[in-house]
């Protein structure tokens, strides 16, 4: 296979260095009578990089760059499993394909680095939680954010229900033998009843599905995590749980009774005020800092800053784009038009080079940006 289906970000594949680098997003659906014309359109992105290719590449060369797309448009059984959003990048090198849990903007775009503030914002984690549907015999966790929502794929060797998971281990009655009166028979008798063995095996139940999740998902992603599941269980699961990523409070509901989208939309009550109180300390901080000289929206003061490695923190306005291009070397910048190969979103420079200096980018929408330019960076010193 000619690309590889990945879901971390950053990915390694950002620090590739041989060019071109080929960015594509597009808006994808999930049910077959929606996402008929996916292929549609990503066939004519692909046609568009081909395009912005012969500028300055020869057949053979775009050929071999557009095989990994080739091989995707070609594959029936990916376009089954869409999402809401797809990305793909790639250079001569490799191919990395992102399925995402919310739908993003029509792009491709062929520059001297890949096109990354879709997935900045798709993975940014003030926006990003979990959600763990619970009850006595089976579990499922779902990942969202404020645009998408979607059911995490356990691995298949791994054990998920209370039948998996005890196997042959249940709490079985204690029986005990004494005699009655002075008769000397022997008489036999249980101590527990079936309510008390249920409770002892959904106790071990919660316990494996508390250390599961915390070791496999919650200490990797640091997301935070937001119980669903009836009352009768709420109290029991929260007391025993040790993941520091646990809301204290969630949804009191059986997550099987609730659809995807209105999962979605109780999880989103208990995130929002989180998500906006963070971006609301971010925008505190930086006029703070600006007001001693450590903080600046000025784009040039910025691709300097970040070419010397000195931003801590960079806001990126998501929905602008702005055609041109920094040196990495000195930081200069260089305008020009963004279908020219050598070309791309002058913010997002920007935003890759602060990455690959290990500072901070949040994605926010032009509402909540506490400048007009499109960035406001922090800084280091």
């Amino acid at each position: 296979m000619l690309y590889e289906i990945v879901n971390d970000f950053p990915h390694e594949i950002i620090n590739e260095e041989v060019g071109p680098f080929i960015s594509l997003y597009q808006e994808t659906h999930r049910h077959k009578t929606e996402n008929r014309q996916d292929l549609i359109r990503f066939k004519n992105l692909v046609n568009d990089i081909r395009d912005s290719l012969k500028e300055n590449y020869p057949k053979e060369d775009i050929e071999a760059l557009l095989q990994p797309f080739n091989e995707i448009a070609e594959d029936r059984t990916f376009w089954n499993k869409s999402t809401d959003g797809l990305a793909v990048l790639a250079n001569r090198n490799k191919c990395v394909v992102y399925r995402l849990a919310r739908a993003v903007e029509e792009v491709s775009i062929v520059a001297n680095s890949f096109y990354i503030k879709p997935l900045i914002r798709n993975f940014q984690s003030a926006e990003r939680y979990h959600v763990l549907g619970l009850d006595r015999t089976n579990f499922a966790l779902f990942e969202g954010n404020r645009y998408g929502f979607v059911e995490v794929e356990f691995p298949e060797e791994d054990d998920i229900t209370k039948e998996e998971v005890l196997g042959d281990q249940h709490t079985e009655p204690h029986i005990s033998a004494g005699s009655f009166g002075g008769s000397g028979a022997t008489v036999f008798y249980g101590q527990g009843g079936r309510k008390e063995e249920v409770e002892k095996d959904t106790e071990r139940y919660f316990r494996y599905v508390d250390k599961y999740i915390m070791e496999k998902y919650s200490n990797p992603t640091k997301l935070p995590l937001i119980l669903a599941t009836l009352d009768e269980h709420y109290g029991e699961f929260g007391n025993l749980s040790n993941n520091p990523y646990l809301y204290k409070n969630g949804i009191r509901k059986d997550y099987k009774n609730l659809t995807s989208a209105q999962l979605k939309e109780e999880a989103w009550k208990i995130i929002e005020p989180h998500y906006l109180g963070k971006t609301k300390a971010l925008v505190e901080r930086y006029n703070l800092e600006r007001s001693k000289f450590l903080a600046s929206d000025d784009i040039a003061e910025i691709a300097r800053a970040a070419q010397e490695n000195r931003v801590e923190i960079l806001m990126a306005e998501g929905g602008k784009i702005i055609p041109g291009e920094m040196d990495k070397e000195t930081g200069e910048i260089l305008s020009g038009e963004i279908q020219d190969p050598r070309i791309g979103d002058l913010l997002n420079s920007i935003s890759m080079l602060v990455i690959k200096h290990k500072g901070e980018v949040v994605v926010l929408p032009e509402e909540r940006m506490p400048s007009q330019t499109g960035l406001a960076a922090i800084f280091r010193y």
